[in-house]
């Protein structure tokens, strides 16, 4: 391999890793809802849970529901980080964007 020919695999290497970089800025600056009945979850694309709100004061009698809903919101809004960052990282990680 020639000089020219290692200089640009270093250029594309060098950009194909600032693309990785802004667009995990972009995942990480970003934030996700997921619902399940009365429930709203909304994470950040760090996996850190913001909030959780409930809508419906109903489920306030019926622990085991409100607390099922509870998980499953927080797994919906976390099915949605893994999914955009497989859409935004899959094809730098060769779809394993979900790991990282």
């Amino acid at each position: 391999m020639n000089m020219g020919n290692m200089q640009n695999l270093m250029a594309q290497a060098q950009k194909v890793q600032k693309e990785l970089e802004k667009a995990n800025a972009e995942i990480e600056a970003s934030t996700y809802e997921g619902k399940s009945g009365a429930v709203t979850a909304v994470i950040t694309g760090e996996s850190i849970v913001e909030k959780v709100t409930i809508t419906d004061d109903s489920v306030l009698t019926d622990k085991e529901l409100l607390e099922d809903m509870i998980v499953l919101a927080l797994n919906d809004a976390l099915l949605k980080l893994a999914e955009d960052k497989n859409e935004k990282l899959g094809k730098y990680t060769g779809g394993l964007g979900g790991l990282f």
